[in-house]
This record gives structure tokens, C-alpha cells and sequence, in this order.
């Protein structure tokens, strides 16, 4: 680590949307779901989750993480606090749009309402997302773009409710240094060095992914 440049928070990506982030011996984790690793909430001093979907709030995962450690708490919107709040008085934070918050030493800004429209058909629910350390963003299932400088971008490369263009224009919207992938449980080999060569050359920022349980500094 370079001291004129020193890592401020260690980012560990886990499958799919679920992320860590360790600074000063305490970690804090984002949307442990149903695709991510049975332990992805074990160790975790916080926990943001983003929305009620299976493949980003998982209550059994949850659970555990707050069972195992217990000083840890949850922060985020009522839909999946009231399935947790009772179990854990105290310990489960219900957030919104404009509030702000500290998580084991994370300081964090919510932004957004909404999820992204998935069909027309199809009722939309609440979601937020995540700056941390007025930094890192996670957006969750939307393409919210925060009134605030972001620095790394988690971005959400493939799911129903995107399409690549969309991704591309996100990413030059935000104005990230750099875009991290997340959101791609369901893209396959094939097709990740096509959206790594359409983000990297249209995006406008540097573009990057990580296997689950790989690491970078930020």
C-alpha cells in the first residue's frame, strides 16, 4: 500500500449482489441473498439490505449473522425490517430516501425509492441504496443516481429489468473512477467478455469485475 495512497476500505465481492467491506477491523455487509454463500452474513458487525428480493434479502442468512454476533444490527427499509424487527428488538433499523446513518463506523447515505420497472404488469416495490463513506455506492435493483460524487460504482450488469445499453448510460450518468459488477449470478461465461468490452470502451470509467470472494482496496 503506497502511503501517499492508502486503502481506506477493503472490498470482498461475494456471488451475486452481496458485497463486504472491512475498514479499522469491522465489516459491514450489503445484500446477503439467496445466491449468495450460506456465511455471507457471519462476521459482519452491520448489515444494509437494499429490498425484499429473494436474490438480495435473505432471512435465514440474516438471521445468522445477527445470531452469531450479538452487536450486529440491520439497516434498512420497512418492507424487510418488519420481517426481522420482532426477533431482534432494537437491532433492525428501518431507513429512507435522504437519511443518513452510522454502521459500525460505515457512514452511510440512503438514496432512491424505487425498483427498477421489471414489466409494466408487474407492481414495483421499494428499494434503496447504499453510500458508504460517501465513496462506495450500491444501488441495489435501480439505477439510482446519487446527488454525491461516487467514487466506485457497484454496478448491476445483468438482470430482468436491464438491458446492456442501459448499464453503459448508468455508468456515464454517475461519473464513477470506477464500476465493479455485481448483479451477475445469472450471466454466463460466454457472454462476460462482451459486456466487459461494451462497458470498459463505452462506459467512461474504469470497468472491472471480481470472482466471488476476490478483494480490492479502495
Amino acid at each position: 500500500m503506497n502511503a501517499a495512497n492508502p486503502v481506506h476500505l477493503t472490498l470482498t465481492k461475494k456471488t451475486h449482489s452481496c458485497i463486504r467491506l472491512e475498514k479499522d477491523g469491522r465489516t459491514l455487509v450489503i445484500d446477503p441473498g439467496g445466491f449468495s454463500e450460506q456465511d455471507a452474513a457471519l462476521g459482519a458487525d452491520a448489515m444494509l439490505v437494499t429490498h425484499e428480493h429473494a436474490d438480495h434479502f435473505d432471512e435465514g442468512r440474516l438471521r445468522a449473522g445477527l445470531e452469531a454476533n450479538p452487536a450486529a444490527e440491520i439497516w434498512t427499509l420497512r418492507s424487510v425490517a418488519e420481517q426481522l424487527s420482532a426477533a431482534f428488538p432494537g437491532r433492525v433499523h428501518t431507513v429512507g430516501h435522504g437519511d443518513t446513518f452510522t454502521a459500525a463506523g460505515f457512514d452511510v447515505q440512503v438514496h432512491g425509492e424505487l425498483h427498477a420497472v421489471i414489466h409494466p404488469d408487474i407492481p414495483r416495490i421499494t428499494n434503496i441504496g447504499f453510500l458508504v463513506d460517501g465513496s462506495l455506492f450500491h444501488p441495489g435493483d435501480a439505477l439510482t443516481v446519487p446527488d454525491h460524487p461516487v467514487d466506485t460504482l457497484m454496478l448491476p450488469v445483468m438482470a430482468p429489468w436491464n438491458k446492456l445499453s442501459e448499464v453503459i448510460d448508468y455508468v456515464r450518468e454517475v461519473k464513477p473512477r470506477r464500476a465493479i459488477d455485481i448483479h451477475d449470478a445469472l450471466l454466463t461465461d460466454l457472454a462476460r467478455p462482451i459486456y466487459d468490452r461494451q462497458i470498459g470502451s463505452l462506459g467512461c470509467a474504469d470497468h472491472g469485475r471480481l470472482a466471488p470472494g476476490d478483494s480490492t482496496g479502495l
